[in-house]
């Protein structure tokens, strides 16, 4: 762990949290040449929802869950517990109110409202990582063969037909496929292709390995002069006498409180953001929606996808990432609990395999489970609260 010298050290930003999100807020702050000091309770960067997420950079997925069909399918998975989406009730007035945000959001205006914001955040989101990629030479396994979106259902294949066009008009080339031109971006369904009755294809999208990302890209902005505080904690914020304004964090270290000071603090704590500001009356509609992976071996076979790839039906992402196939998906809405439901990893394991039976040793398989903050609407929070230099940069849930 790094640690701060002295009682008080000043900073011109502080960043909570070390994940994808504010490890590269710290990057572009540092770029423009702030001091920077990034606080992360884990020993290193990247090591929470960053760890061994799906992979993909995909501006086509911009369609919300919170849609007009989605209530529908909610149901009928309620009570499956293998389904796409699970839900665990609890007595959590958060977890309440966050489902009932959900459902507002799945009216066709707020749907397309939603789809249109996330397109145009995307895309932006995706060319500033292409900035940091020329710019760094940074090695995260990526690779740029776009992302390819199958179909098993044919009414799904349709309902996706329209999206797909809304997402063009604003930017994102997301294109319809026929099953003929899926087996010839990705050869390696020549076992399951009669199972596919189309597909889109955004050559754009990317995918790669997000902890390794983050990792490297902490390792350069640390190098450009960024501070790192790893196993610490931000217990507080320090506000002025009115507590209108932010002027630094409270952060405990190994050797007991330290008080770090600054007129900028970004909050990029993940599903931890909510819990952590409802003290200061900013009220956060994010909650975790437990995402499951698993990363199976691939040395020595030559049946895994090299395109990045999303299937419908069982809301699974593939991304190749060179010495191992990541599969991820699931959402469960059971609250902060990361416990590994076997019945679940084995779910993906079984459509994985299915879908790709030569891809990787299944048997060395090892799975994970993260937290995504996920708001009703899918788009995250960005931007200045009420309170003067307190910036919130979280709730960006499975994008």
């Amino acid at each position: 762990m790094e640690r701060v010298s002295g009682q008080q050290t000043s900073f011109d930003l502080i960043v909570l949290g070390a994940g994808v999100v504010g490890t590269a807020t710290a990057y572009w702050a540092a770029k423009a040449g702030l001091s920077v000091c990034v606080i992360d309770r884990q020993g290193g960067p990247g090591l929470e929802t960053s760890y061994a997420n799906g992979g993909q950079i995909s501006v086509s997925h911009a369609e919300p869950w919170a849609n007009p069909s989605a209530p529908l399918k909610v149901m009928k998975w309620l009570f499956d517990a293998r389904a796409p989406l699970l839900f665990t009730p609890r007595l959590d007035r958060h977890q309440w109110s966050w489902i009932a945000g959900f459902l507002r959001n799945c009216t066709p205006e707020r749907a397309r409202r939603n789809t249109v914001e996330i397109v145009r955040l995307g895309a932006y989101s995706r060319a500033k990582l292409q900035e940091i990629r020329a710019a760094e030479n940074l090695a995260y396994a990526a690779k740029t063969l776009g992302i390819l979106h199958f179909y098993r259902d044919i009414r799904e294949f349709e309902a996706a037909k329209p999206v797909a066009e809304l997402m063009r008009q604003h930017g994102c080339e997301r294109r319809v496929v026929s099953r003929d031109e899926v087996l010839a971006i990705e050869p390696a369904f020549a076992h399951a292709i009669d199972d596919v009755v189309g597909a889109t294809y955004t050559a754009e999208d990317e995918s790669g390995d997000a902890r390794a990302f983050t990792q490297a890209l902490a390792a350069r902005t640390a190098a450009m002069g960024a501070t790192f505080l790893y196993g610490s904690e931000a217990t507080r914020l320090l506000l002025s006498a009115g507590g209108d304004r932010v002027t630094g964090v409270e952060v405990m270290v190994a050797g007991g409180h330290q008080r770090l000071s600054a007129p900028n603090v970004v909050v990029s704590l993940g599903s931890w953001s909510a819990p952590f500001l409802r003290r200061y009356g900013v009220n956060l509609a994010i909650y975790p929606a437990k995402g499951y992976s698993v990363s199976i071996p691939i040395e020595g076979h030559n049946g895994a996808p090299q395109v990045s790839l999303t299937d419908d039906e069982y809301k699974l992402v593939y991304s190749n990432l060179g010495t191992h196939l990541r599969v991820a998906g699931t959402a469960e809405l059971s609250g902060y609990s990361r416990h590994l439901d076997a019945e679940r990893v084995a779910a993906i394991l079984e459509n994985a395999r299915r879908t790709f039976p030569n891809a990787g040793n299944f048997e060395a398989a090892t799975a994970w489970s993260g937290l995504r903050p996920t708001t009703p609407s899918n788009v995250p929070y960005l931007g200045r609260t009420r309170i003067r230099g307190l910036v919130l940069n979280t709730g960006h849930g499975t994008l």
